[in-house]
């Protein structure tokens, strides 16, 4: 049976995470937003982040075997779009735990999951963060969307080199959640994504390294201004000589698997954050219109222009919002190997709710610019993010949908009929190599 409603446990979920967003986050968000050091920000809603971790949204996603939540992942977007429509950035430093813990709980070995799971989950000081150490600096080669690239020196460049027992790695990446901690001496631990074969492209020379706080050689740069999502930290991260034991290596020589599995994971949270931002610009502009005469004698609500661009936004954000829950329900049924219904959760929706604030914007007017007054500039800046972060929908999200459907076996009515597709390595790759075009001599 198809059922839209949710369960006693959800609403109470719901429930508990809105008030959490309204009375908690809501607080701080405007004096972090507005810090001119984003680090001076990201540490203003530290009080916000330890009453997180300690109703357990910040480890929710983990098995209860070792401390989490357990949550189902239609319970995380139902929590993750109470509180993205308060501050979406604040949910990205959520998202940031599950996008550097959940590769560890489809890929680590037990003794890995017990010792590493279980601290997070069971921090002290609940302010325990992860790092997700997947994007390096834009270059010529740089960045990461190319990262499953069939030449070695293309794609992910961070290298770990095997000597004596240990992996000693070198390099930079740049963008990453969370990674600097609270203090910039680097999270609880960081989940980074290195190359540990010279020789293999992308699909064979990937693994995972888990590098905890405080080890040597890691150094951490002033991080990221940004433009909006401003009270999620991104940072630039250098690697000079840093000796990982190679028991802390995981996904070896399948880290292409991890990448995008758990960029899978992420998109239908992302995508539902994309609906929350949406959602508030969406309510805060409908009140509005229903109050606002523009000069006339009737709100303007009442005009027609008005009540179909509002019907169209209304419209959108549900659409938006079942895709999202679709790509969460299969997630559940097939253990996180969504691939495609996760990226088009997190493509369209990211896409979609962009528009949706630019028409809210276009309803108010130019009284949607005075950003003093009302709210809508932050919403603005904020949902500009959602279609180029987290594994950029224009970069790794379509190629992987792409792959998908290239695959000879794949098959057009899958999604509809709920069909199970494992994602594999033949799937990867595609768009990587280009041809140039030859000059005419």
């Amino acid at each position: 049976m198809i059922d839209f409603s949710l369960t006693p446990e959800q609403r109470i979920l719901q429930k508990v995470a809105r008030e959490y967003a309204e009375d908690i986050l809501k607080p701080v968000v405007r004096a972090a937003d507005a810090e001119p050091d984003p680090q001076k920000g990201f540490q203003l809603i530290k009080p916000a982040y330890e009453k997180v971790y300690e109703l357990g949204f910040a480890t929710g996603f983990l098995p209860k075997k070792y401390g989490g939540g357990g949550l189902s992942n239609i319970d995380v977007l139902i929590a993750a779009e109470e509180i993205a429509a308060v501050d979406p950035g604040f949910g990205c430093v959520l998202l940031a735990n599950g996008l550097a813990l959940m590769p560890l709980v489809w890929y680590g070995s037990e003794e890995q999951k017990k010792k590493w799971l279980t601290e997070a989950c069971n921090s002290s000081t609940k302010d325990y963060l992860a790092g997700w150490l997947v994007s390096e600096p834009a270059g010529s080669p740089g960045g990461t969307a190319n990262f499953d690239h069939p030449n070695p020196k293309a794609g992910i460049q961070v290298t770990a080199d095997l000597k004596n027992g240990e992996y000693v790695i070198n390099g930079r990446k740049y963008w990453p959640s969370s990674a600097a901690g609270w203090d910039m001496k680097g999270a609880d631990v960081n989940t980074v994504v290195v190359r540990t074969d010279r020789t293999k492209g992308g699909s064979g020379a990937l693994s995972c390294v888990l590098v905890p706080r405080g080890t040597p050689g890691v150094t951490y740069e002033p991080c990221i201004d940004k433009m909006g999502q401003r009270l999620n930290q991104n940072a630039d991260i250098h690697f000079k000589d840093v000796r990982i034991p190679v028991e802390n290596a995981f996904a070896v020589g399948n880290g292409d698997l991890a990448i995008s599995k758990a960029f899978t994971w992420s998109g239908p949270v992302a995508g539902i954050a994309a609906v929350a931002t949406a959602r508030s610009a969406y309510e805060y502009v409908l009140k509005w219109a229903k109050e606002y005469t523009a000069g006339g004698m009737d709100p303007i609500i009442y005009h027609q222009n008005v009540g179909y661009m509002l019907t169209d936004v209304a419209m959108r954000l549900e659409a938006c919002r079942y895709l999202s829950y679709k790509a969460g329900y299969y997630a559940d049924l097939y253990d996180c190997e969504n691939h495609s219904l996760g990226a088009m959760a997190k493509i369209y929706c990211g896409e979609v709710a962009t528009q949706c604030v630019y028409d809210c914007m276009r309803v108010m007017g130019v009284n949607s610019y005075d950003r003093r007054s009302h709210p809508m500039e932050k919403f603005m800046r904020d949902v500009l993010c959602f279609p180029i972060y987290d594994a950029g929908n224009m970069g790794m999200q379509r190629r992987k949908i792409w792959g998908v459907l290239a695959h000879p076996s794949f098959n057009p009515r899958a999604f509809m009929d709920n069909e199970k597709i494992t994602f594999t390595k033949e799937m990867e790759g595609i768009g990587s190599v280009v041809t140039r075009p030859t000059a005419h001599v």
